[in-house]
């Protein structure tokens, strides 16, 4: 007869439950880090889709007239020439010039919440307060997240 050694034993049932054991663990760590990956692999489209709508909220304000005695073109400048006072930060539904859109908000895309103030800034650049204005555009992302872009239109 032939005498079995300890090389040619299987493996015990002890040690084949904690190989499955630790082969468990070392799966549900891995996979919850592939869980957490794939969920935040949107995060960035999300964001550039805010800079987008940021982008193109500020650009439209940014091209309407500084106040609402600002003759087209801006020339002659209120405020500065007699006889042509500016009216101020004074919203309307006409929204054809930057002071309209401050307080304005729109909700139309619930993913995406729009707020605009504008305010007046001149002494940030070392103007009149009155002859420049801060506009600044904030986006509310669904997640909580907020993107804010600022620009100034200066009254020339």
């Amino acid at each position: 007869m032939h005498k079995i050694t300890k090389a040619h034993k299987g493996v015990t049932l002890i040690e084949a439950i904690v190989f499955l054991v630790v082969i468990g663990v070392a799966l549900t760590a891995l996979l919850s880090v592939f869980n957490e990956k794939v969920v935040k692999s949107v995060d960035p489209v999300v964001k550039a889709r805010a800079l987008e709508i940021a982008q193109a909220q500020l650009d439209e304000i940014l091209s309407r007239k500084f106040d609402q005695n600002s003759p087209t073109g801006g020339v002659p400048a209120c405020g500065i020439s007699a006889g042509v006072a500016c009216l101020g930060i004074v919203a309307d539904s006409a929204f054809d010039d930057v002071g309209d859109y401050n307080g304005y908000t729109d909700n139309s895309d619930p993913q995406y919440l729009i707020a605009v103030s504008v305010i007046n800034a001149g002494g940030e650049m070392g103007l009149p307060a009155a002859q420049a204005r801060r506009v600044t555009v904030t986006v509310s992302m669904s997640g909580g997240d907020q993107l804010r872009l600022s620009a100034f239109r200066a009254n020339f």
